[in-house]
């Protein structure tokens, strides 16, 4: 069974002055992700800004993140488009790079029905030998996985887990209830983490991990062990850092928060814009409170 941990941060894409991908600092950034606590990295997601990068420019990624961190922690490839056969290709591409999984997203925009999607992730799937986390994001995508429809596709030997972003815990849920123990349920919101772990959920796909991956870590680790007041802590005194992390649009905040915590990640590719001055400051403050955990370089 695969497992890609507990904490698996969707990582950044570093630019360098004119919005080029930097890949000497996309290895310097999984290697600093994943010595502060994180056991998987998604490549390429959403907050890798994905829809501005080219498929020669995520192939590169997929190599760079591998060759940086070898086994020391899993690389999970954002493969999935609104294209099923492009889907394919750059999952075929990431199994070739090595990664060690791949996050396939809901079809964005043309917003395929149930069935539609069942085809789609199994079509990727049995295209592949590496395992598959599904990413269910109504949100920026128009659809909705369904639970019945994800535990269909937990029946597909390599489709393994969900990123489940529906910000519904009665959705959570109803996945957990409907799909065997060995299909692994993630948080894709920080701040449903804790949550999430009360329904037999299995860790979180962090944005927040950036800036605080060793005490996301230790407060999932607590309430396994059974420290549920220790847990709980540690969500209080994060949340306010899972919240202002998208006072707009991801990942617009986090690069902000890294480049002032001492890893400047460089820019972002239009439309994507700078935070504001004022959202500037909202960060800035979040970080004061949270220090030593929010990390210097």
């Amino acid at each position: 069974m695969a497992d890609f941990g507990r904490v698996i941060t969707a990582m950044v894409t570093p630019m360098d002055k004119s919005l080029a991908v930097d890949y000497a600092k996309v290895a310097a950034l999984a290697k600093r992700l994943m010595e502060q606590g994180s056991d998987g990295l998604v490549v390429c997601g959403t907050t890798g800004e994905s829809p501005t990068l080219s498929d020669d420019e995520k192939i590169r990624m997929f190599r760079t993140v591998k060759e940086a961190v070898g086994g020391r922690a899993a690389v999970i490839a954002g493969t999935g488009t609104y294209d099923t056969a492009h889907s394919i290709h750059l999952t075929k591409e990431a199994e070739r790079a090595g990664c060690d999984g791949v996050l396939l997203v809901n079809p964005y925009y043309n917003k395929p029905s149930q069935e539609g999607l069942y085809r789609h992730f199994r079509a990727v799937a049995e295209s592949t030998r590496l395992p598959v986390m599904l990413y269910n994001i109504q949100g920026r995508t128009s659809v909705n996985c369904e639970p019945a429809t994800i535990a269909r596709l937990a029946e597909v030997p390599n489709i393994v887990a969900v990123k489940e972003a529906s910000g519904s815990l009665d959705q959570m849920s109803q996945i957990r209830k409907l799909t065997p123990a060995s299909f692994r349920l993630y948080s894709g919101d920080d701040s449903l983490t804790l949550p999430l772990l009360a329904v037999a959920g299995h860790g979180v796909v962090s944005v927040a991990a950036h800036i605080a991956g060793r005490e996301i870590k230790e407060m999932i680790l607590a309430f396994e062990a059974g420290d549920v007041r220790k847990a709980q802590a540690l969500h209080f005194r994060l949340w306010p850092l899972f919240k202002v992390l998208f006072i707009t649009t991801n990942p617009t905040p986090v690069k902000a928060a890294l480049a002032m915590t001492g890893f400047d990640a460089g820019g972002l590719r239009l439309p994507m814009v700078e935070v504001t001055a004022q959202e500037r400051q909202q960060i800035a403050a979040v970080l004061k409170d949270l220090a030593p955990t929010a990390v210097p370089a």
